[in-house]
């Protein structure tokens, strides 16, 4: 065994992929006393989860299905995600205005009403419903659009999700390690013989687990087959969802929910204070899960739905960013459904021990959805409780909080307002995004520093060298990248001149001889 940045010989669980059903899968199971590793090839939350359409929803659009269960397990996951990522979830209210030609509006009021009542709903408030004509600035909507139903359901920060789970996983004793790729895996005796390669070194490195749990998204399916003795008797469906950024298109802090008239829903949200988001496609995606962006038609179509509804109009030129994400479906053996909308959104687990039945187990995770990450993570565990050592703990992850989560009850906006006494000296703005960004870890970030100077230079827009020197500690960072559209959202504001600047600073940081690369705070 070559031992590599510290990590142990065995673990009782490995898991495979650091987005967030392999980042949740790693705290409930560290929070139970197991000794848990997570790889992650490259940055934690860099495929698909930091390019979701950030909602914590209970799925409206799963009751035309008349998926009940699935509905009312997210509503109650809902209400529980907003008090484990206080910082970084909040409510959304949703204005639906009626369009003609989709679905009857006394559907729709059925639906709301089932959303509002399905599951025990403590802090959102329920459905009502207006006139567009009566409300200031018409909300922003284009004549021709009057009737709205305004429903509530809640933003999260996807890819801080994925991060703030890590960390709580790491508190508990896991060991989190980024750019590094599982390369195989061969059955022993006793469990799993695994080789590993350090991406930023090239070394490559062994170790022993009893169990394997892949949970590796867009790539689980390739790295299951890729396994000797795994059998894979399934495959994925990939569908890309696509997003654009625009300037503002409407004043107030509320959410839209779209029916374009082709089946589909778009949503718009506030994003970043300056920005609305506007999303998603759904297309089937062929091409490497790594090589996805958006394409020219899903841009114009997004852009045709926001001009539709909006009376802001908007043009190519408007486009701040875009992002593009795949999703993996499950498709159980032949059996595919042509629609992409319709695939389910549940989730699916493959147990393999081999061709005899007898041999360590190998759990292959497919699909799933933010929303219910949590619980995703719980039922792993669970289903490999008869081969975890019996004095396994219980679950914890349904009271526990995420660190950074403990603002008080009175949200982010609330929580920013705090730090004006311990820190008066910090502009506004700034104040406001490090609280939604950092919740309470703000004070780790801010420790010891007495004025804005002690922040050191700016790297561009609001973002300082404590920032980035914080991230490098305590958030495994190594790119700009990681830095710009993932741990933070400053790459829309920051000029792109800047970046290079901060990329070298990174590098530099990291290569420190006071820099341990995979330390957490």
């Amino acid at each position: 065994m070559s031992h590599h940045r510290g990590i142990q010989d065995s673990y009782d669980l490995l898991v495979i992929g650091g987005g967030i059903n392999g980042a949740g899968i790693a705290v409930d199971a560290a929070g139970r006393g197991l000794k848990v590793a997570l790889l992650e090839s490259v940055d934690f939350a860099s495929g698909t989860s930091s390019r979701s359409s950030k909602l914590i929803h209970g799925g409206l659009r799963y009751l035309e299905y008349y998926d009940f269960r699935l509905v009312r397990e997210s509503l109650s996951e809902r209400e529980r995600l907003m008090k484990k990522a206080a910082h970084i979830a909040w409510p959304l209210r949703f204005v639906m205005p009626v369009v003609p030609g989709t679905k009857p509006s006394w559907l729709v009021r059925i639906g709301l009403f089932l959303y509002d009542h399905l599951a025990p709903r403590a802090t959102l408030k329920g459905t009502e419903t207006v006139r567009l004509s009566e409300q200031p600035g018409r909300m922003g909507f284009a004549e021709g659009y009057d009737k709205a139903f305004i429903y509530s359901d809640c933003w999260v920060d996807d890819a801080r999700l994925v991060v703030a789970n890590l960390q709580g996983a790491a508190a508990e004793g896991a060991d989190i390690l980024a750019r590094t790729a599982f390369e195989t895996a061969e059955r022993t005796n006793n469990g799993w013989r695994v080789t590993a390669r350090d991406e930023e070194s090239g070394t490559a490195f062994t170790l022993h687990a009893d169990i394997i749990v892949n949970a590796a998204g867009p790539w689980a399916v390739p790295i299951a087959r890729s396994v000797p003795g795994v059998s894979t008797d399934y495959s994925a469906k990939l569908v890309r969802g696509s997003h654009i950024i625009l300037p503002r298109l409407y004043d107030g802090d509320n959410a839209t929910m779209l029916q374009v008239g082709d089946g589909r829903i778009v949503v718009t949200m506030p994003y970043e204070t300056d920005y609305t988001l506007v999303g998603t496609t759904d297309h089937d995606h062929d091409d490497d899960p790594r090589r996805v962006g958006i394409t020219v038609d899903e841009r114009d179509y997004l852009l045709g739905v926001a001009n539709k509804f909006f009376a802001r109009q908007s043009t190519v030129d408007d486009i701040a960013w875009t992002y593009a994400g795949v999703r993996p479906l499950f498709e159980e053996g032949k059996s595919r459904d042509s629609n992409p909308t319709t695939v389910t959104r549940d989730y699916s687990f493959k147990l393999d021990r081999g061709a005899d039945g007898k041999g360590a187990p190998f759990l292959t995770v497919l699909g799933g959805k933010l929303t219910t990450y949590r619980r995703l993570a719980d039922h792993v565990v669970r289903d490999l409780k008869p081969f975890l050592p019996s004095d396994v703990g219980p679950g914890k992850t349904g009271e526990s909080i995420l660190p950074g989560a403990d603002i008080g009850s009175a949200g982010p906006v609330a929580f920013a307002e705090t730090l004006r006494g311990p820190y008066p000296w910090l502009p506004d703005d700034l104040r406001q995004r490090l609280a939604r960004t950092y919740g309470s870890c703000v004070h780790d970030l801010l420790a010891g520093l007495r004025s804005l100077q002690d922040l050191g230079p700016c790297f561009g827009g609001d973002l300082y060298r404590a920032e980035v020197d914080y991230l490098i500690r305590a958030e495994w960072v190594a790119s700009a990248e990681d830095v710009l559209w993932r741990r933070t959202k400053c790459g829309l504001r920051l000029p792109t001149e800047s970046f290079p600047a901060l990329a070298d600073y990174i590098a530099q940081a990291r290569s420190g001889p006071a820099q341990k690369k995979e330390s957490v705070s």
